[in-house]
């Protein structure tokens, strides 16, 4: 055993220990992967599946930050314990979380029952960081039982974020526009419970009109959750505690249908086929360099060889 992996187990130990500075270098181990960031996973995969995780998605300035908030004060009313992971831009220069976790949830920094980590996107094109399902599976490992997991919003492709929590609230604002354009953004699919946040600007009548239109327009199984819609004001906490019965309520029947297992169970096919898509990329990055890499592609330059067959012979042994 190597100093480095001794030191990633007695981190891990320290974090399920409830000792919040380890957590969050487990978490920089995570982003930065490699062998340390894969030992995390190892010991953090036996002891998931009691934490709940719950998406907070919608357009760019739907409120999304002040909502999420909302639930962190909510939540801690309640006594219970939550975590959150704020999906942000990644810097151009470092590669790291433009928008800080102080900036976005400042007044629950010093909570002891909040912990609170932004994440970087990396330029992931989901708007989320390859890493971002190891940190949901390491908070529930080291005990959360709520984990808030809220996006950078980047328009279609945000709809990935259904791969990642068993509860999605989509957000929109009063005069959100075209519900069908939505619609074709894949929003309204993956939500389970949308959120009109900003509800008291004019319009918040006719945008739930509009989703109600939307919902009755949609095919649902006999007895499938049906998505409810609800209204909050995120800058001063109205609906949050309607907003936060609609998730419970959620996680409530999914629970007893067995269809919140099948999309944990949906989860982890997905990020086997990621994993190893991330590696068979890394190891297209090795193939492709080195002196025989390039005399194929002086073949393929000089029409001595076409691209297929450069290709069957860069990955001759390989596949």
């Amino acid at each position: 055993m190597t100093a480095r992996t001794a030191s990633t187990e007695a981190l891990f130990e320290d974090a399920c220990a409830g000792d919040r500075a380890a957590l969050a270098r487990l978490l920089s181990i995570i982003e930065g992967g490699g062998d340390e960031a894969r030992n995390v996973g190892r010991m953090a995969y036996p002891l998931t599946g009691k934490g709940y995780v719950v998406g907070i998605t919608g357009a760019s300035g739907a409120g999304k930050s002040t909502l999420t908030s909302s639930l962190i004060s909510h939540l801690r009313g309640k006594t219970q314990e939550v975590s959150v992971l704020a999906i942000d831009p990644s810097s151009p220069f470092t590669g790291g979380a433009i928008l800080g976790d102080r900036v976005r949830m400042q007044s629950h920094a010093t909570d002891p029952g909040v912990f609170i980590r932004s994440m970087a996107t990396r330029g992931h094109l989901g708007g989320l960081s390859l890493a971002t399902s190891e940190a949901v599976r390491l908070l529930d490992a080291v005990g959360s039982p709520w984990i808030l997991v809220e996006t950078v919003g980047v328009g279609q492709v945000e709809v990935e974020i259904a791969r990642n929590a068993d509860t999605v609230a989509v957000v929109v604002n009063p005069g959100w526009g075209d519900s069908v354009q939505a619609n074709k953004a894949g929003l309204l699919e993956i939500a389970d419970v949308l959120v009109i946040n900003k509800s008291d600007r004019p319009g918040a009548d006719q945008t739930q009109r509009d989703l109600e239109q939307m919902l009755e327009l949609s095919e649902f199984a006999p007895n499938a959750w049906r998505p409810m819609i609800v209204r909050t004001v995120g800058t001063t906490g109205q609906g949050a505690d309607e907003l936060w019965s609609a998730i419970t309520a959620h996680r409530t029947q999914t629970t007893a249908d067995g269809s919140l297992a099948n999309r944990r169970d949906q989860r982890l096919r997905n990020e086997l086929r990621a994993i190893i898509e991330r590696r068979l990329e890394h190891r297209a990055r090795e193939i492709c360099t080195g002196d025989r890499w390039d005399a194929i592609q002086n073949e393929m330059l000089s029409k001595t060889r076409d691209p297929w067959g450069a290709a069957d012979e860069m990955l001759a042994g390989v596949l």
